[in-house]
């Protein structure tokens, strides 16, 4: 059960849409979501629903993603063209949007953006930004560490967190979009005793 009434009908279409597996992440992320907007005084009706529709159209046709990715009008990187793992957001944000009708500039930058980040974003942003990172089923290592410092500094953590992402994609020889370098730069300043995970 979601928790709020009125977002009943959202939790059943994303049952319908996602595994079960998916559907689970999906509200823990919600409630991780609720949970650091209830800590950092941000609204926490709107981080959950932002947590709620993030992973939206996940598991949708990849070519449909890529297509609303193109058609969204929200500047996709050419990285981000080129990385079918990243076109979830901007078509969840353009779904968002186009079908259900939401018009929280908000909410669809929260989910356009929770996969790759950016400069300067607000309260709600880094909450779905981090609040997709530390969901209770999350296991990697050095996710209890995280979760601490979500819960100490939003800003910090956000460095950490691009710090982290960002070497996990030069892993793979990913590329990365423009927004990501400029969020790592961006939030470095919070991060003065340049903690890693």
């Amino acid at each position: 059960m979601s928790r709020y009434k009125e977002f009943d009908g959202y939790e059943d279409m994303l049952k319908e849409r996602l595994s079960k597996k998916r559907f689970t992440h999906t509200m823990n992320v919600a409630e991780a979501c609720y949970d650091l907007a209830e800590r950092f005084g941000g609204d926490k009706k709107r981080c959950y629903l932002a947590g709620m529709l993030h992973d939206i159209m996940k598991e949708d046709l990849p070519e449909r993603q890529r297509q609303m990715t193109i058609d969204s009008g929200m500047s996709p990187d050419p990285a981000e063209l080129d990385t079918p793992a990243l076109w979830h957001a901007v078509a969840g944000a353009a779904y968002v949007r186009q079908k259900l009708k939401i018009e929280d500039e908000e909410i669809l930058a929260g989910i356009r953006f929770h996969t790759i980040g950016c400069a300067k974003m607000t309260l709600l942003e880094k909450i779905v930004y981090l609040g997709d990172m530390i969901s209770a089923e999350r296991s990697y290592k050095d996710v209890d560490k995280f979760r601490k410092i979500c819960y100490d500094n939003l800003d910090k953590a956000m460095s950490v967190a691009l710090a982290y992402n960002i070497t996990d994609v030069c892993k793979k020889c990913g590329r990365i979009p423009h927004y990501t370098f400029e969020a790592y730069n961006f939030y470095l300043k919070y991060n003065k005793d340049k903690e890693t995970l």
